[in-house]
């Protein structure tokens, strides 16, 4: 049926029409992607467009990275063929020449790449590359002509969006502890604004040990970055009643970050990575002699004393993560935010990590932690925030509050279960939340 179709539409196009047959591949093609988009929830007419048209189809494919590559390296051959048609031009420079041909291996494999997501979003044989490659118009008027031919997901940008008008409330800004009252969090990729994150409200009250959750690209880092001022959002964010984003200069110095990296030289001793981060870390008119007392007090704090004169890169998985928290407990920030502090250790060295970062809060300060095993020390945590993406890849505020309360409303016992629930059925306990915090 498809193929009778494909035979149909050629010769209408062929009958009466002095056409070469390069040309009608390329209508065939066109007329394949367009109902091809369609499917994929793209506008159709987007096939009609040179450069562009490539890509769409690789946002089809779910290869939106190596659709981008596309579209600048066709568009730079766009640039070469019109540089030929001016007189003198004709033959490019070898230099040129070698480039253009390196770009166009380059631009082959990631035309294969964007096939391959053509495959694993249709269902189909990697097989079906071949056909791709050999005769572009005839796989693209079968898939987009077949009935059979359905695409398992769609364009995030053309979805539907379930939530909107779904919103928390706004929360009233606390004279102490943290408040976030945050709208939006985008970025704009290729020409096209990308939201990243929405309807973020709540309060954390000092001395309180808090579980960030969420499945992979939630938006997790990406909320933190916006709660420490690293990365702005469209958002009011004060610590201690204080702007976050107006006074950033002065209050990143009371916000301790620890990522997930150990960003320190192995061949420096403990003691003078402590003493170089205290230089960074503490206000230059602090005497040496109380430099130095800060630094031991931080090394005997975190148990690193007795190890103060061995090399980084001689410790332990343990005591590397410590020094990195005793790097950002140097300044006495009030705000601390780890990035899977625990990745790599055992239970019992994860379990004595989280209780000094339970001692830390318990000092009044707030702390908020990202663990991707959270259940063997949730008895350490007083709240839960549970970040969870939308239809539109959007990360959303499932939850807020403490841990017995998130179990209660998510109907389980452990953390781990609480994160399959929101990767399962992410919009109902985002809408769920939101009837919560508004009362």
């Amino acid at each position: 049926m498809v193929l009778k179709k494909i035979l149909d539409v050629l010769a209408v196009l062929m009958l009466g029409a002095d056409l070469s047959v390069f040309t009608v591949f390329r209508v065939l093609n066109l007329v394949g992607l367009w109902f091809m988009f369609g499917k994929s929830g793209v506008k159709s007419w987007w096939a009609l467009v040179p450069c562009a048209r490539s890509y769409k189809l690789a946002k089809c494919a779910d290869r939106e990275p190596e659709g981008r590559m596309l579209f600048v390296m066709e568009a730079l051959n766009s640039v070469l063929y019109l540089l030929r048609l001016i007189p003198g031009l004709e033959t490019l420079p070898l230099p040129i020449t070698v480039i253009t041909s390196l770009l166009f291996i380059v631009e082959v494999v990631y035309v294969i790449r964007v096939y391959a997501g053509l495959c694993e979003i249709y269902k189909v044989r990697r097989r079906w590359i071949a056909l791709w490659i050999i005769a572009e118009s005839v796989a693209s008027m079968i898939w987009g002509l077949g009935k059979k031919y359905r695409p398992s997901i769609t364009v995030p940008e053309m979805e539907h969006d379930d939530l909107a008008g779904v919103s928390g409330r706004s929360v009233e800004q606390m004279d102490t502890g943290l408040s976030v009252n945050l709208e939006e969090r985008s970025v704009t990729e290729f020409f096209k604004k990308r939201s990243l994150l929405r309807d973020i409200h709540m309060n954390i009250e000092p001395g309180h040990l808090v579980l960030l959750l969420g499945g992979s690209g939630a938006g997790k880092t990406t909320f933190l970055n916006a709660v420490n001022g690293y990365e702005k959002a469209k958002a009011k964010v004060t610590l201690n009643g204080r702007d976050m984003y107006r006074e950033y200069g002065v209050m990143k110095y009371q916000v301790g970050f620890v990522p997930q990296q150990n960003l320190m030289r192995g061949k420096d001793t403990v003691l003078h990575t402590m003493e170089d981060a205290a230089l960074l870390r503490l206000p230059m008119n602090v005497k040496a002699a109380d430099r130095r007392k800060i630094v031991e007090d931080a090394l005997n704090t975190f148990q690193l004393y007795p190890s103060r004169n061995h090399l980084v890169e001689k410790l332990s998985g343990g005591q590397l993560r410590r020094l990195s928290i005793a790097m950002e407990y140097l300044s006495d920030p009030e705000l601390f935010i780890l990035d899977e502090p625990d990745s790599g250790l055992d239970g019992i060295m994860a379990r004595s990590l989280m209780e000094h970062l339970r001692s830390i809060a318990d000092e009044g300060k707030i702390v908020i932690v990202i663990t991707h095993t959270p259940d063997r020390v949730i008895d350490l945590f007083d709240d839960v925030i549970v970040l969870a993406k939308d239809s539109r890849r959007t990360g959303r505020l499932a939850f807020f509050g403490p841990v017995e309360e998130a179990r209660t409303f998510f109907g389980v016992r452990t953390m781990e279960e609480i994160v399959d629930a929101v990767n399962k059925d992410a919009e109902t306990y985002i809408r769920k939340y939101a009837e919560v915090a508004n009362g």
